[in-house]
């Protein structure tokens, strides 16, 4: 085996080891603080998820002063990690994102990614369809590729050796009032981040045959001959 090929192998493992060892923490030392350069850099490789014509629609609003974590936890139901983690990220959808439609394609002309005719082409039709989808369709969207940038955000931490865990448990009416939220985003999901002082509860998941099917779900017959 060459050099190249260990440093491959080696990597795969690293990569394999930050999947597996994710984990839902609920408690974390409060003494930890996460500096807001290496919360940017975080936040910066978690933007590398795919989004839906690239239109990028997440936005994060990093919730680090204990005053507004103190705010927080009534409303996340009194979840005690909203104040022991180091910080809470709130993950919003912008559903007006395709007006940053121009700045996204024009990085991609400068960066050499695609000519300008073509960009120009991107833009119009990416703004006219967009900016007329029903609501209902713009949020799903929005949920569809905040979901995608909270996983690469979770498994970016754990590879900093830092702990997460996702919170769809608060009242979204209320987060969205005290935090001056405008219609324009959606709330996604908060996500603690932080040091655990106990690790995370070990989870079992269902056999692979249960879950995942080649061609065709398996029919209600299907499964009764096999029971």
């Amino acid at each position: 085996m060459t050099n190249s090929q260990t440093l491959d192998r080696v990597e795969q493992q690293m990569f394999l080891d930050v999947i597996r060892e994710r984990r839902s923490v609920r408690s974390y030392d409060p003494t930890v603080q996460i500096s807001r350069e290496e919360m940017t850099e975080m936040l910066e490789l978690a933007t590398l998820a795919p989004s839906s014509s690239n239109l990028q629609p997440w936005r994060f609003l990093v919730i680090d002063k204990p005053e507004l974590k103190e705010k927080l936890l009534p409303i996340a139901f009194n979840q005690q990690q909203v104040v022991e983690a180091s910080a809470v990220i709130a993950v919003l959808g912008d559903v007006e994102s395709y007006k940053k439609a121009e700045k996204i394609y024009g990085q991609a002309v400068e960066a050499g990614f695609m000519p300008a005719d073509t960009a120009k082409s991107f833009i119009e039709r990416t703004v006219g369809m967009y900016s007329n989808l029903p609501p209902e369709v713009a949020r799903q969207i929005v949920y569809t590729d905040g979901g995608l940038i909270s996983m690469q955000l979770m498994l970016v931490a754990r590879s900093k050796g830092y702990d997460t865990v996702p919170m769809g448990g608060y009242d979204k009416a209320k987060f969205v009032e005290a935090f001056g939220i405008s219609e324009q985003f959606v709330p996604i999901m908060l996500i603690a981040i932080g040091k655990a002082s106990k690790p995370g509860h070990p989870t079992t998941r269902l056999p692979i045959e249960d879950v995942a099917f080649f061609n065709e779900l398996p029919s209600e017959k299907k499964k009764k001959r096999s029971i």
